[in-house]
């Protein structure tokens, strides 16, 4: 503006608002009330008389400047336009995948994340994932049977997991040739430490040119990641190697490799902080902006024309996370221990009731299932179970012995009678059969290598785990795995008292609803607390209740 020409100040000019059927809020509890609904337009408001301030969401504004002020009028000093749950995030990512929110709920292994579920979130607004990792490819299958058969006729938006499986490649090769072959569109590309032929071989097919020059996805890749140095590997696009390496066995056409030496491997990359099952127990606030600004630089470097959207997963289990979520610039939210314990989870019943009494810190980490030869850890509830505590009594008997034989025989006994509840001999039995269907080579590598078949048995007793918590066996129930994080204490300590305190009022659509109507309504509380209003704590304390 000119130097010449000043701007106006309330001093001199009239703009203000006209009282309606309601007077104004100037006390705690009524602005609070003007704060808990987000949907209508709010009018900030200073009383000329006593300078206090205000919000009405009633009355009529007037733009009069430099006019004598009327009678009966307040100055307005703002105007707030009607806020959504719709509009929270980025628009561009609702979309791209045809949801009403932006809004996601992760794959959770073994099928946790049902079909059930995914189909719930997609009715209720929102994406979800089937957690295929652990599971069989007809079971994978039929889970994709089901999910084309529910929602592909509405042309609500669903996504199968595909996870990094560095003990079993040819699993993961075999998953990505099912999702490839059978249409799936979405998938969420979880615990990848680096590029595999798999990932990449589905992300970049399907690439083609359009008439006006576009390179255009069959396949959309939101790839969930913890570290830059992972997240720099989707931004970029898919290595040189793994492309010729796929043209080669035939699985990528020259073109294919062509377009994808051009775009990024992921236009949609999931933050996950402290989270249940595979995490880097990293804060929200500090990897956010970090992953942002690396995004933001490899976007200028490379001169992509696509955007590249940036969600946040880890615990969000209040409606004052997802706020703070969306605050930090994620263009999505994504959920996954609070919907563990929903009644739409493969997770067992007892289970989910040992979830529902969690506190934040009733969770500790504990050696995983499928990287157990890595040293990789899971976050699991221990609240309830000994599982933590057996599984890393297995690790530390891994790393210091070579042999299932070379164990002492009193720390044989216990593992064999308080954990695989059979002889050495016994669990190898039946851990042989299991991967005699699953991955022959996996036996004959055990039969060359003592060490190998050690871990394969104890691996047994880590996935059984989980799968003894999703079928709710009574006889097993202090050796449950259940990933957790610290989001369901918090969701638990939020949902005390109200109608989501029970196991079996919590459905993924009434979570969901409730986390993004209260993210609203908390977002509304900040925009106000802005505008200098004196709002009362009480205003960022949304209380559940049966939304539709």
């Amino acid at each position: 503006m000119p130097d010449s020409i000043p701007p106006l100040s309330p001093a001199d000019h009239a703009s203000g608002w006209l009282s309606g059927a309601h007077a104004p809020a100037f006390d705690p509890a009524s602005i609070a009330a003007c704060a808990a609904a987000p949907r209508l337009p709010a009018h900030i408001l200073r009383d000329p008389g006593t300078g206090a301030i205000g919000v009405c969401l009633q009355g009529e504004t007037s733009f009069v400047p430099r006019a004598p002020r009327p009678v009966s009028r307040y100055d307005l000093l703002g105007w707030l336009p009607p806020l959504y749950p719709e509009w929270l995030g980025n628009r561009g990512f609702c979309e791209r995948h045809g949801t009403r929110f932006a809004y996601v709920g992760g794959a959770m292994a073994n099928g946790i994340a049902s079909s059930a579920m995914v189909i719930a979130l997609a009715q209720a607004g929102g994406l979800g994932f089937f957690g295929a990792a652990g599971l069989s490819l007809a079971r994978i299958e039929a889970a994709i049977d089901e999910l084309q058969r529910e929602l592909d006729p509405a042309g609500l938006p669903w996504g199968i997991n595909l996870i990094h499986s560095p003990a079993e490649p040819a699993h993961e090769e075999a998953v990505a040739e099912l999702l490839i072959r059978r249409g799936v569109r979405v998938v969420e590309a979880s615990a990848y430490l680096r590029l595999t032929t798999a990932v990449v071989r589905y992300a970049c097919s399907g690439l083609t040119l359009t008439a006006d020059g576009r390179i255009e996805r069959r396949h959309r890749l939101v790839a969930k990641v913890s570290r830059a140095e992972v997240a720099r590997q989707f931004l970029q696009p898919a290595p040189a190697a793994l492309l010729a390496k796929l043209v080669e066995r035939g699985q990528l056409s020259p073109q294919e490799a062509e377009l994808a030496a051009q775009i990024p491997l992921a236009e949609d990359l999931t933050c996950e902080a402290d989270s249940g099952g595979h995490t880097d127990n990293r804060p929200l606030p500090a990897l956010i902006p970090a992953i942002a600004r690396l995004r933001d630089d490899i976007v200028a470097e490379r001169g992509y024309a696509m955007p590249i959207r940036i969600g946040a997963a880890g615990g969000l289990g209040t409606p004052g996370a997802v706020a703070a979520a969306f605050a930090l610039g994620a263009d999505y939210v994504q959920t996954g221990s609070v919907n563990q314990g929903c009644v739409e989870s493969g997770l067992g019943e007892t289970a989910r009731a040992l979830l529902a009494q969690a506190d934040m810190a009733d969770v500790t980490m504990a050696p995983a299932a499928d990287m157990f030869e890595m040293g990789v850890d899971v976050q699991v509830l221990k609240r309830g179970t000994l599982f933590a505590v057996r599984a890393r009594k297995l690790y530390e008997l891994y790393r210091g012995y070579p042999s299932l034989e070379a164990i002492p025989a009193t720390e044989r006994e216990k593992v064999e009678q308080s954990m695989l509840r059979a002889s050495f001999d016994e669990a190898w039995a039946s851990t042989r059969a299991f991967w005699e269907q699953r991955d022959p080579a996996q036996v004959a590598r055990a039969e060359r290598d003592p060490k190998h078949r050690m871990a394969l048995v104890f691996r047994s007793y880590l996935g059984l785990a989980s799968r003894w918590a999703i079928d709710g066996v009574p006889e097993r129930s202090s050796d449950y795995q259940i990933w957790c994080g610290p989001a369901m204490g918090a969701f638990n300590t939020w949902a005390r008292g109200s109608f989501l305190e029970a196991p079996a009022n919590r459905t993924v659509a009434q979570v969901a609803l409730n986390l993004l109507e209260g993210a609203a309504a908390i977002t509304r509380a900040q925009q106000l607390r802005s505008y200098g209003v004196p709002v009362p704590a009480a205003a960022f304390d949304f209380r559940p209740r049966v939304l539709g």
